[in-house]
């Protein structure tokens, strides 16, 4: 088989992200997936965004990846979360097709020019003088398969690498959804150096939509119009799909209680590490015991199914309790089960053998991407591929890597937390890891990094263009805010129908937009002669920008001294057990992570405020001594 600058393993939402970056960025890349029938597969929730999750698509979509361009093609229902909170917390989450999602990403890797992909499985993963050189194919019953040439790898398996399905006391070795698992390449890993870990995650049953009374469930319906995820598209106003609201109650805890022991999670059968922020419902019911129910969303998988997701019951439960269980429930009392919840284990890298490129510190050219970096969820594995895919092609190229750091973008945060903390159990991203969450809304994910990624060549004519148009607005309304107008009868009017206590003098359009309950447009009807009509994106972000410009101020003054550790450069393969002062364990950490900076040295378990310190001063004086 012909030899590729880059060989993608795994086809997932990491491995999509990451092989369209590379082919996209014009080197010949090659996707390599155990079933072509599961590439972007939606082995869990039917869904992309969410709290936090949101963020992130949204900033894919602005460095010019794929997955919220395919989320706005296929959604069926569309909402904006934590809209009763700030602005920071703010975060778009689409019901998906499930089925048209994968053919619709399968259609993407298949039209791009410069990528092939192939079904077969990776065994090992071979290098020459600790630089990528091939990968070898499983050759099925022989010992040895093909072999293909690479110059780079991104290793994005997802829970496939020896990944085990769990119901009960029932185990299959297979991975998600019944499909095949990944055999040879956890062997190769260990070769090459890599510390594997298990962790552990889970899925709730499947029920059909015509054996559910949906009048004892509350709806939830989506907005309209729908605010897409893609900065490319506009407001969409298609017909959504509802879904429903309901709850566990104590005939429900009665049953998981009885049966507990049952679990596989709590029999002794799995050891891997689960997610602590998506647990089991066996879990919920054990880690908060005083809560005397639970909410379950029932979810649509798509416009061809009668499938419905139990979103909040996931669960390893055996089947005959998943079928009691569920029957206590309102609106679900004769319930029919299309497929059983189960738990999942498989192999993983400790993300702290990477540098913040997701490069392998010790194998040139090798990436890793997603839940093989010990996270979890559809959306920051697509992160992980983008960046990862980016870094690789930038990497073959000789130029210096795309690094996003936690004031630029919750994909920096992501990035950061994994190879520069590590985690102990499956990574999710959510608000309050991001120090900056005002700067890093998601309405202005494009304003952040559009501008960034336009030198990976990922950032098309018609995405600037929308860009500067924006950016032109935004100025262009700003100085036309700074305007004052006196307390006409009109302006009284309206800010008292709302709550609003009128000035008694003259007044700054930029001031109005201060008080919570008026908005750009009701300046626009206002005073149609003195403030420019513009799109409902820059509006957005002038309302925001000036009713918390405080706030926004103080975050810019932390992001300076952020930067200032940030930009304080350490030397490469520094021997820190040389540096006087620095305590025993942060000499042995910061000897095995050579980190960038003194902010990523900051951020490493077990380096105390104390050795920061005395790095600074060292760093002082080695600069002097120059």
């Amino acid at each position: 088989m012909a030899g590729y600058d880059v060989v993608v393993l795994g086809a997932g939402h990491a491995g999509c992200e990451a092989a369209l970056a590379c082919a996209r960025m014009g080197l010949n890349t090659a996707a390599i997936t155990l079933n072509l029938d599961s590439i972007a597969m939606m082995a869990c929730n039917p869904a992309i965004g969410g709290t936090s999750k949101g963020q992130l698509v949204r900033e894919i979509d602005a460095l010019g990846g794929e997955m919220g361009l395919a989320a706005d093609d296929e959604f069926i229902q569309m909402r904006m979360l934590n809209t009763g909170k700030g602005p920071a917390v703010y975060s778009p989450r689409a019901q998906m097709d499930k089925r048209r999602y994968h053919e619709r990403m399968k259609r993407a890797l298949e039209a791009e020019r410069k990528l092939t992909i192939i079904q077969g499985e990776c065994a090992a993963i071979e290098t020459e003088h600790g630089r990528i050189s091939a990968i070898r194919l499983s050759g099925g019953v022989k010992s040895e398969g093909e072999r293909i040439e690479c110059r780079a790898v991104v290793v994005a398996t997802g829970v496939y690498l020896k990944s085990r399905i769990l119901i009960g006391d029932r185990v299959w070795e297979q991975g998600p959804s019944g499909l095949a698992r990944a055999e040879g390449l956890s062997a190769s890993l260990r070769e090459l150096g890599f510390e594997l870990r298990r962790f552990k995650t889970g899925t709730p049953p499947r029920v059909l939509g015509r054996t559910l009374d949906f009048d004892e469930m509350e709806i939830q319906n989506g907005d309209s119009p729908a605010r897409p995820f893609s900065f490319l598209h506009d407001m969409d106003y298609r017909v959504q799909r509802p879904c429903y609201l309901t709850y566990t109650n104590a005939a429900t805890h009665k049953v998981i209680l009885d049966n507990i022991n049952r679990s596989a999670m709590y029999s002794g059968l799995i050891s891997a590490t689960g997610t602590r922020y998506c647990p089991s419902i066996e879990d919920k019911l054990v880690r908060f015991a005083d809560k005397d129910r639970h909410q379950l969303f029932i979810e649509p998988e798509g416009l061809s199914t009668d499938e419905m997701y139990v979103q909040g019951m996931s669960t390893s439960l055996p089947a005959d309790v998943q079928r009691d269980m569920l029957r206590t429930i309102p609106g679900m009392r004769n319930c029919h089960i299309t497929r059983y919840g189960y738990a999942i284990e498989y192999d993983c890298i400790d993300p702290l053998s990477l540098n913040n490129a997701l490069m392998s510190r010790d194998v040139a050219g090798l990436f890793f991407a997603g839940q093989m970096n010990g996270s979890s969820g559809y959306e920051e594995a697509a992160a992980q591929g983008l960046y990862a895919g980016i870094n690789a092609a930038l990497w073959i190229r000789g130029e210096e890597p795309l690094i996003l750091s936690r004031a630029d973008a919750y994909i920096g945060v992501l990035c950061d937390d994994l190879t520069g903390k590590g985690t102990n159990e499956p990574y999710r991203m959510m608000t309050s890891r991001a120090e900056y969450r005002l700067l890093l809304r998601q309405d202005n994910a494009d304003e952040r990094l559009t501008e960034l990624g336009r030198r990976t060549g990922l950032i098309s004519d018609e995405r600037y263009a929308r860009l500067m148009k924006k950016q032109q607005e935004i100025v262009n309304a700003r100085i036309k805010l700074e305007k004052s107008v006196p307390p006409e009868e009109k302006l009284i009017r309206l800010m008292e129908s709302r709550g609003e206590t009128p000035p008694k003098t003259g007044i700054k359009l930029s001031e109005l937009l201060r008080r919570r309950n008026i908005g750009y447009s009701d300046l626009v009807m206002l005073y149609p002669e003195k403030v420019d009509d513009i799109s409902a994106e820059a509006a957005e972000q002038v309302e925001l920008n000036e009713r918390y410009a405080g706030y926004i101020e103080k975050e810019r003054l932390h992001v300076e001294k952020f930067s200032e550790m940030e930009n304080a450069l350490l030397p490469k393969d520094t021997d820190y057990s040389q540096i006087a002062g620095l305590r025993l364990e942060a000499r042995q950490k910061l000897n095995k992570m050579q980190p960038e900076s003194l902010g990523r040295a900051s951020r490493i378990s077990g380096v105390s405020p104390a050795d920061i310190a005395v790095l600074m001063i060292w760093l002082k004086r080695r600069k002097e001594a120059e």
